[in-house]
């Protein structure tokens, strides 16, 4: 079974920096897409970042100059670094895995369970 894990989630004054991590567990043997999506209280699940094994990453143009997302697909996992941070990118942020090929299952999409990001002073 697949498992997402996220971690480096907290607290931040505004402009500061975070990162968030991600490892996917598991027999994998190739994912399509990794990223990351985030909910803030009262609004939408939206996508913030997501990168494809070509290398190829499209990013919210709410968060584009401020936040670069990377994978490493030997181990599986997807960061997310984000800059210059603002109380408006306050949310729950989401890991995300697309077309995760894995044994005994494949599965079209994955997700973890999330890690708080709070951009406050």
């Amino acid at each position: 079974q697949v498992q997402l894990v996220e971690s480096g989630g907290g607290l931040v004054q505004p402009g500061g920096s975070l990162r968030v991590s991600c490892a996917a567990s598991g027999t994998i043997f190739s994912i399509d897409a990794m990223g990351w999506y985030r909910q803030a209280p009262g609004k939408e699940r939206e996508l913030v970042a997501l990168v494809t094994t070509s290398g190829r990453a499209d990013y919210a143009a709410s968060v584009k100059g401020r936040f670069t997302v990377s994978r490493d697909d030997a181990k599986n996992t997807v960061e997310l670094q984000m800059e210059s941070l603002k109380p408006e990118d306050t949310a729950k942020y989401y890991c995300y895995a697309k077309n995760v090929v894995s044994r005994p299952h494949r599965y079209l999409e994955a997700w973890g369970r999330g890690t708080p990001v709070t951009v406050s002073s």
